[in-house]
């Protein structure tokens, strides 16, 4: 017998010595008979029908959205750079493999997964080989690219030669209304192990970790995750993060794990993220749309003026990276992000923003004077080219953006409403 248990045993027993000494004192006039006593529920059965109840409403979303979830395998073949077999015309290539998850969107067998995912070796555009397998299935079929969104870390793909019976889309949620501490369920191929499945619950909604990748992309972005401690691990990339009703919350992408920071292999410490699904929603049209291309973030059409030189190429930085004596010399506030350069006929353009007149150089890199820095972005706070991202990433065409713009010692907010060039 618990403590729990006891205590409840105790305090009945107590009751019960009580009503037997309150019976013999009854008020002349009143009733001698006792109420009914309400029934007692024991709380240890109460908890493990909870857990019932639980766990099989666990069992009832996987029964039902686990046939829509898919193992996805890639190959490249790279060369290595082995200087003997390059001396002797005979190059040493080898086919690098890659394991994943995804899940099916639409019946038309479109599969949403992570770029990494399918990326190739380079991280640049796809693998040479995706080939797809479902549920219950030994053959893969193969599959082909239909949009890739590098910065976002989203992909879309679709099979050739998949039965239409096998096509099995997975309802999609909104990621808007989670609550932290509702359940969460995570489906994929953790270290290959295909059609696996955990539960936990959702730990942060609104995370801020860089997720986007860079490349033929543009730069990566800093976007808002989901954070969970359903155990993820590598070859979950890719699988959904459900609901208790089934329905898709988040797109399972990166853990914090302790064992890579100490050169081990990546396995979940209980801290695991999840793109948003609403932020997938509002690229799927467009990565409907790409034929096989590369969707970016929606741009409004500046450039960075603050440039520093990094390992082999330039970097655009924002004004912390500035020495407070260097700001206080060129008049400049404490943080924000630089105007270089203004695209004729861009958003930017259209609501006023003004490039830089004046390059000075500096040791290590250069600043474009003389025009607007932005330092916040719909109340965020922007200090680079990744701030700014973050506020446009979920944005459609004619979304509006509220930037605050600094401008020779004044301050003032100028709305940008995004049109058909922020998406090319």
């Amino acid at each position: 017998m618990n403590g729990r248990v006891g205590a409840v045993i105790l305090v009945l027993a107590g009751l019960g010595l009580g009503a037997t000494l309150l019976r013999d004192q009854v008020p002349l006039g009143m009733s001698q008979t006792a109420p009914a006593a309400a029934p007692v529920q024991n709380p240890v059965a109460a908890e493990a029908g909870a857990k019932l109840q639980n766990e099989q409403n666990t069992i009832d979303v996987v029964s039902r959205f686990e046939p829509g979830l898919v193992f996805i395998s890639t190959e490249s073949e790279v060369v290595s750079q082995n200087p003997f077999g390059m001396m002797f015309g005979q190059p040493d290539t080898q086919v690098q493999q890659g394991v994943g998850s995804g899940f099916f969107v639409n019946d038309a067998g479109d599969i949403l997964t992570n770029y990494h995912v399918v990326a190739g070796e380079s991280g640049a555009g796809a693998a040479q080989k995706i080939s797809i397998r479902v549920m219950g299935q030994d053959r893969s079929v193969p599959a082909r690219v239909i949009g890739l969104a590098p910065q976002y870390d989203l992909a879309l793909i679709r099979p050739d030669g998949l039965d239409a019976k096998f096509i099995r889309p997975i309802p999609l949620g909104d990621s808007d209304t989670l609550k932290v501490g509702q359940k969460a369920i995570a489906m994929g191929a953790p270290f290959g192990l295909d059609f696996s499945v955990t539960e936990g619950i959702v730990s942060s909604t609104a995370r801020q970790i860089p997720i986007g990748f860079g490349g033929a992309g543009g730069q990566g972005i800093t976007q808002k995750a989901i954070q969970t401690d359903a155990a993820i691990n590598p070859g979950n990339s890719g699988g959904p993060l459900l609901d208790s009703g089934g329905r898709v919350i988040g797109i399972n992408t990166q853990i914090i794990s302790p064992g890579v920071q100490a050169g081990g292999t990546g396995q979940s410490a209980g801290v695991g993220f999840a793109i948003p699904v609403n932020a997938a929603k509002n690229l799927l049209p467009r990565l409907q749309a790409a034929k096989g291309g590369i969707i970016t973030a929606p741009r409004i059409g500046v450039g960075a003026g603050l440039l520093v030189q990094g390992q082999g190429q330039v970097i655009p930085v924002g004004l912390s990276a500035l020495s407070p004596q260097g700001k206080e010399q060129l008049n400049l506030p404490e943080n924000g992000l630089v105007v270089g350069e203004v695209t004729p006929g861009s958003p930017a353009a259209k609501a006023g923003l003004k490039g830089g007149t004046d390059t000075q150089e500096f040791r290590g890199g250069q600043i474009a004077l003389g025009g607007d820095v932005i330092t916040a972005a719909n109340g965020s706070p922007v200090d680079g080219v990744e701030d700014l991202q973050a506020a446009l990433i979920d944005r459609k065409q004619g979304d509006t953006v509220t930037l605050k713009v600094w401008r020779a010692g004044q301050t003032r907010d100028v709305t940008i409403t995004l049109d058909a060039s922020s998406f090319q």
